[in-house]
């Protein structure tokens, strides 16, 4: 049997509990709800896939990232315990290979390492097991996975808007999204669609639920495969944002579209707008 996992509040033995030597009667721990909240998800997908055990942001491929979105993926995580209990996310959105996948499991191992509870899915698996849940025999099985979705300190899914399923599926998916928009638990999502493709694929109200949970991390350019780790940094082709006459860097906005335009502020005063692509 492992031992127990330590009181982050140093209160407890561990066991969630705390005796008053004089009376001998023990009282629920500071950390008891933690604990049970932890229990309750580690039936879920926390698993850092193989592929990304040893991403760090000192080593390849993430010190071929454009730095400025890497900076944000540090600040974020730097901050991870505020992070969550405010309910902040991050939404990684940009083309494939641009590193959305790595930058959003460094926020799901730090958020790990702290001792949150975590799910990590892909879209396409977590509504195969909404699917399957709810068929299943057993009772409550369906809805006690609602609910440790909807209570996870973070749920990470990946390729949001790779498949469309069913209306009755996607509206299970709202329902976990505004739960967790509801009580302010944290989101972390990838996605290579924009947000007109995306609402068509997942439903305009996931959509809003979801930008207003989660902070913009742009990521567009080539296949990090071919562009990234050269040795020569990150240019405005690999999805950094790109420099103004001035070196400024560009302020990220969204366009009509959906899709992330940059706005550059040049040393004389013109502003000019343009896609990353």
């Amino acid at each position: 049997m492992s031992d127990p996992e330590p009181c982050p509040f140093h209160l407890c033995d561990g066991t969630g509990f705390v005796v008053d030597e004089a009376s001998r009667v023990a009282r629920p721990c500071r950390c008891r709800p933690g604990r049970v909240e932890r229990r309750r998800a580690r039936s879920l997908s926390a698993v850092i896939p193989r592929k990304y055990h040893d991403v760090a942001f000192d080593r390849p491929p993430v010190t071929d990232l454009p730095g400025p979105q890497v900076q944000m993926v540090r600040r974020f995580v730097r901050d991870i315990d505020a992070n969550l209990d405010a309910g902040r996310g991050l939404w990684f959105e940009g083309d494939v290979g641009t590193g959305k996948t790595t930058l959003a499991m460094l926020v799901s191992r730090a958020a790990l390492d702290a001792g949150h509870s975590v799910a990590i899915y892909s879209l396409p698996r977590l509504l195969a097991e909404i699917r399957a849940t709810f068929e299943d025999d057993s009772e409550g099985s369906y809805v006690d996975f609602l609910d440790r979705l909807a209570l996870v300190d973070l749920l990470h899914i990946d390729d949001v808007g790779a498949e469309r399923s069913s209306e009755w599926v996607l509206e299970q998916l709202y329902s976990i999204v505004n739960a967790r928009y509801e009580d302010e638990r944290s989101m972390v999502i990838t996605t290579n669609l924009a947000r007109a493709p995306l609402e068509e694929q997942i439903g305009r109200r996931t959509v809003s639920r979801l930008k207003e949970m989660c902070e913009p991390v742009p990521l567009y350019g080539e296949d990090a495969r071919s562009s990234y780790g050269d040795g020569r940094g990150a240019s405005h082709t690999d999805g950094a944002p790109p420099l103004g006459a001035d070196g400024a860097r560009a302020v990220y906005a969204e366009g009509p579209d959906g899709r992330y335009v940059d706005d550059l502020r040049h040393s004389h005063g013109e502003e000019a707008r343009r896609h990353v692509a």
